[in-house]
């Protein structure tokens, strides 16, 4: 069965495509945004402080350089579909990176189905954040690096509003531990599916938006925000078995690698790379794959990891 938040995404899709006046405000969505990037920072800081660090290392290591390797890996075929340079590395930095809801819709699904996963598993959202983003502007600018403002870019990759919520939850919860982080459990941890699917709602609407600049942009686009999540989660199912990850755990990873970012990438790729077509991008991650991910590609990814684990 789909996870009740999915068909809060539909609404929006759906209310959008009969043009309905609902709209979110867009305070609260910046404020939903905040909430959920931090909660997810918090739950994997919490369980980050029941573990050594230094066990960890060999996840983080593979984690990134999955991250950083998907564009390599993709900007071939996105020159053979003849995009240009820029845009062929904008579309691969997206992909690089991930999306930090469909990594919490994908845990919910798996808490649904009572499929255990690794309880640390938000570090690797954090970690595969950036590698995915400093490939894509590599690719962009392989003739050119001179011309990158790296500080800016730096700042921007580092500070921006995702990594820095992701990571401060991460830091707050492995610092303060369970005990620590009780007085805020009620806000943070039981009111987190809710404000999921209030979330999706407006990205519901967001996507259902998108659908026009899907027809416009043509075969191309949609060719890789269907084909390319699945031919990616293959990767990160695989990365999974070999890190030896639970079932949850490998499910989870091969849903990192087939997602693609819509909040950090965008933002970075606009500094680091203005000539590319954002609206391209932006409409291949959150207007094609995004909603595939979410109708279609969790279920499979879950039972590819059942497959691949004998569970």
């Amino acid at each position: 069965m789909i996870d009740v938040v999915v068909f809060f995404f539909l609404l929006g899709v759906f209310a959008r495509l009969v043009r309905s006046d609902l709209r979110l405000p867009e305070a609260l969505y910046e404020t939903l945004s905040i909430y959920l990037l931090l909660a997810i920072g918090l739950k994997g800081g919490i369980e980050l402080s029941r573990q050594p660090l230094m066990t960890l290392l060999p996840q983080v290591g593979a984690t990134m350089a999955l991250g950083l390797l998907i564009p390599f890996a993709l900007y071939p075929v996105l020159r053979a579909l003849r995009l240009s340079m820029a845009d062929a590395a904008s579309v691969a930095a997206h992909y690089g990176s991930v999306s930090v809801v469909t990594f919490a819709v994908a845990s919910a699904a798996l808490t649904r189905q009572g499929i255990p996963y690794e309880s640390h598993a938000s570090l690797w959202v954090a970690v595969m954040e950036a590698p995915g983003i400093i490939a894509g502007i590599l690719l962009a600018r392989l003739s050119r690096l001179r011309e990158v403002r790296w500080g800016t870019l730096a700042h921007e990759v580092a500070f921006g509003k995702s990594v820095l919520l992701l990571v401060g939850g991460l830091l707050i919860g492995a610092i303060a531990g369970e005990a620590g982080t009780a007085p805020i459990r009620a806000v943070f941890v039981e009111p987190f599916k809710g404000v999921l699917a209030l979330f999706l709602l407006e990205l519901g609407l967001v996507a259902g938006a998108r659908l026009a600049e899907v027809r416009r942009f043509g075969l191309a686009v949609i060719g890789v925000g269907l084909i390319a999540p699945p031919v990616l989660s293959l990767a990160g199912a695989a990365v999974g078995l070999m890190l030896g990850l639970s079932t949850g755990g490998v499910a989870l990873l091969a849903t990192l690698a087939a997602s693609a970012s819509y909040i950090a990438a965008p933002t970075a790729m606009r500094i680091a790379v203005p000539e590319a077509n954002a609206g391209l991008s932006i409409t291949a991650a959150l207007g094609v794959s995004f909603p595939f991910n979410i109708l279609v590609g969790i279920p499979l990814y879950i039972a590819l990891a059942k497959a691949l684990t004998g569970a």
